[in-house]
C-alpha cells in the first residue's frame, strides 16, 4: 500500500469551506504519479518508447467532506493487473476516516492513440 500526504488549501475548497468534489481526482492523480515513480516506473522513458498511461475509468464515492487545512492521506493499492489494464483502489482519509474512494482503471496507449498492452516489466513491478 502506498501512502501520499495531502494538505487541503483554501484554493481546494468551495464557498462552504469543503473540498470541491473534482479536487479529489487531483489528489488521487498526484498519489498515483508518486506511486508509479516510487515503484521504479519511468514515465518519461515510457513516453520516449511511444507509450503513456491513460485513465480509462473512474468509479468514485464521496463519503464525507474534507475541509480547509485538513491533513489527508491517499492510500493506493493494486486491485488487479492484466495484460491490458491496471486497476487501483484509492482511498482519501483524514486520520482513519475514509472521505473519498475510487477504483481507477489505467491502460497504456501508443503515441498514435491506439490501445497497447502494459509492458511486461511494468506488470512485474506492480504484482
Amino acid at each position: 500500500m502506498h501512502h501520499f500526504p495531502v494538505r487541503v488549501y483554501y484554493e481546494d475548497t468551495d464557498m462552504a469551506g469543503i473540498v470541491y468534489y473534482a479536487n479529489y481526482l487531483r489528489y488521487i492523480e498526484r498519489a498515483r504519479s508518486d506511486w508509479v515513480r516510487e515503484i521504479g516506473i519511468d514515465q518519461n522513458a515510457m513516453r520516449d518508447e511511444g507509450l503513456v498511461f491513460a485513465v480509462r475509468r473512474v468509479e468514485a464515492d464521496y463519503i464525507a467532506p474534507a475541509k480547509f487545512d485538513d491533513e489527508l492521506q491517499v492510500e493506493t493499492s493494486v486491485e488487479q493487473v492484466t495484460a491490458a489494464r491496471l486497476v487501483l483502489k484509492q482511498v482519501v482519509k483524514r486520520d482513519e476516516q475514509p472521505l473519498f474512494q475510487a477504483v481507477v482503471t489505467i491502460v497504456c496507449i501508443a503515441d498514435t492513440g491506439a490501445p497497447a498492452r502494459l509492458p511486461a516489466n511494468i506488470r512485474l513491478l506492480v504484482h
